[in-house]
């Protein structure tokens, strides 16, 4: 299995269908900055409803980090004739990002209090967002005299 982190803003809202079997299907158009002038689109799929709470605050623009499994590249041609490549990636877990910025330049996060991370299932060892101001420092809170830098 081939894993990746895709970390980007969506090309679109969130778009929900349901297949045949009445399973849900969650698809996110995140667009990656590779280079200065180039983008890669990433079709991020996430099947059922694990990530549904966080689901309803991204929008267009959002800024996030994903975490799946990579799929088989998608070739198409864009509006203007040109041959482009989409890459898929199955999700187990989907972040706002801590970069990221709204529209009215707030936090993407709803709020500080709105809890980050969500990951697949109830794995211990799953990945998931450490808090900031744990991050450094093995997890005591430092004074910004004691930074040493």
């Amino acid at each position: 299995m081939n894993h990746a982190t895709v970390a980007g803003n969506l090309g679109a809202d969130p778009e929900v269908r349901f297949t045949s079997g009445g399973q849900k299907v969650t698809t996110l158009r995140v667009a990656a900055r590779a280079r200065k002038d180039e983008t890669i689109w990433w079709k991020v799929t996430i099947w059922g409803e694990q990530f549904d709470k966080l689901i309803s605050y991204l929008k267009k623009g959002s800024s996030v980090v994903v975490v799946g499994e990579v799929m088989k590249p998608e070739v198409y041609t864009d509006r203007e004739g040109k041959t482009q490549v989409s890459m898929g990636l199955v999700a187990f877990q989907v972040t706002f990002s801590p970069f990221g910025r709204g529209k009215s330049g707030e936090e993407s996060g709803a709020s500080n209090k709105q809890q980050s991370g969500f990951s697949h299932g109830g794995d211990a060892g799953a990945f998931s967002a450490p808090a900031f101001e744990n991050s450094f420092g093995g997890g005591s809170s430092h004074q910004d005299d004691e930074i040493p830098f």
